[in-house]
C-alpha cells in the first residue's frame, strides 16, 4: 500500500537548510498496524504529515497504491486524503457545540453523492465501530470524557471507510487506563476489519501495542521490528 524511497524534507530558513527527514526508505503492507516512534524533533510527525498526504517531500519517492504522490496535483491529494484516509489527532478537534452524530457526519457534509439518510447510517455504523455508547450520541462532545471524545474522533475517521488511519499521539490526553481502551480499539478495527493503521508516538509503551515499530532518530530510521503481536522481524 505505501513504499517510500529515500524520503527527505528540508525546511529552508533564510541561507539555512534544516533537513528533518534524511532518506526515509520502508514498506507498508495493507492491513498492517504500524507505529512510528521517536523523540520530539525526530521527524515523526513530518513523516506522517507526508504519509497523510498533508505535505511534500523535498526528495525521494512515495507511491501510495500504486501511485507516485509527487505527480499529483493538489485536487488529487484532497481527494484522496478525503476518500482514502482517516485522521485521529491528540487534541480530538471536535466541534464543542456539535453533538456526537453532527462531528462524526461532518465529513460527509460535503459529499452530494450521499444521501442525508445514508449519512446518518454512516456515522451511526462508525460509532458502533469505536465503541461509543449509543446513549452518548446525542450529547455535544464537551459534555464527553476525553477517552470518549477519542472514540467521537475515531468514528469520525472511520465515517469514509478509508483505506488508512492515521493515529497522531491518540492518547496523549488521556489518563494510561482510557489510553489502553482507546489502543485496543485500534487493535480491533485493524484485526476485525482489516484497517492500515499508522500510529504516530513518542511513547515506546504505546508503540508496543501494534505489531511492527518503525523508530526514527534524527530523521533517520534507527530500526523497524515487529513487536510480539507481529509475525516475524522485518
Amino acid at each position: 500500500m505505501i513504499e517510500c524511497k529515500n524520503l527527505t524534507k528540508i525546511y529552508q530558513t533564510g541561507d539555512t537548510e534544516l533537513k528533518v527527514l534524511k532518506e526515509v526508505s520502508f514498506n507498508i503492507q495493507k492491513g498492517e498496524f504500524v507505529a512510528i516512534v521517536g523523540p520530539s524533533g525526530s521527524g515523526k510527525s513530518t513523516l506522517m504529515h507526508i504519509l497523510g498526504l498533508l505535505d511534500r517531500s523535498t526528495k525521494g519517492e512515495y507511491i501510495l497504491n500504486n501511485k507516485e504522490v509527487s505527480k499529483m496535483s493538489g485536487d488529487e491529494l484532497a481527494n484522496i486524503r478525503s476518500e482514502k484516509i482517516g485522521f485521529v489527532f491528540q487534541s480530538f478537534n471536535l466541534l464543542s457545540r456539535a453533538t456526537v452524530l453532527r462531528n462524526v457526519i461532518l465529513p460527509l457534509i460535503y459529499n452530494d453523492k450521499i444521501s442525508k439518510a445514508d449519512r446518518l447510517k454512516k456515522a451511526e455504523k462508525a460509532l458502533l465501530a469505536s465503541g461509543l455508547d449509543e446513549d452518548r450520541w446525542n450529547h455535544l462532545s464537551n459534555q464527553l470524557s476525553g477517552g470518549q471524545m477519542q472514540r467521537v474522533a475515531i468514528a469520525r475517521a472511520l465515517v469514509n471507510d478509508p483505506d488508512i488511519i492515521f493515529a497522531d499521539e491518540p492518547t496523549g490526553n488521556l489518563d494510561t487506563k482510557t489510553g489502553d481502551i482507546v489502543l485496543d480499539t485500534f487493535k480491533r478495527l485493524n484485526k476485525e476489519q482489516g484497517h492500515t493503521i499508522i500510529l504516530i508516538t513518542h511513547e515506546r509503551y504505546v508503540a508496543e501495542h501494534a505489531d511492527r515499530i518503525i523508530e526514527i532518530i534524527d530523521g533517520k530510521i534507527l530500526s523497524d521490528k515487529s513487536t510480539a503481536n507481529g509475525l516475524k522481524e522485518k
